[in-house]
């Protein structure tokens, strides 16, 4: 009896860890149809790594203050915004900002990522060096994005 509890315990807690990671076409699978990018605007990668560490927190991130996606374990997409200034924040108990310049024909990479909470964990976003940011989006899915443009309307 204790080992179909402990089964269907390994298996719904299996099951948990499954919904909460990214769905949908692996970077690899998709990378040649990603479109090159305007001639006026620069592009922003978001990804966080696969971790079962916090893997069902999963806010939004808003860039200046629109919703242009969510922070799943083991996902990344792609924005391409006007040159300007913008603030990257996501929010569970408290709000965690990033604010950078981006300019035109530049790629910015994004990385979110989990640390403990007092109640729940906190999501921080981070500016990524293009080295490792590639490396690691290769691995990743992808789970699609809006433009701050396409949310604030």
């Amino acid at each position: 009896m204790i080992k179909l509890y402990r089964t269907l315990l390994l298996v719904s807690g299996a099951a948990l860890i499954a919904t909460g990671c990214a769905s949908g076409p692996q970077y690899k699978e998709m990378a040649s149809s990603i479109p090159t990018l305007g001639a006026d605007h620069g592009r922003i990668y978001f990804f966080r790594s696969s971790s079962v560490l916090g893997a069902g927190i999963q806010p939004d991130i808003k860039l200046n203050g629109a919703v242009v996606g969510e922070s799943k374990p083991g996902g990344f997409f792609y924005i391409d915004e006007p040159a300007g200034q913008y603030t990257v924040s996501t929010e569970t108990e408290t709000e965690k900002t990033l604010s950078f310049a981006l300019n035109t024909g530049e790629t910015k990479y994004v990385r979110t990522s989990i640390s403990m909470g007092i109640l729940v964990g906190h999501v921080a976003p981070s500016l990524e060096t293009p080295e490792n940011a590639t490396k690691e989006i290769e691995g990743l899915k992808y789970t699609g994005g809006t433009t701050a443009t396409q949310a604030a309307q």
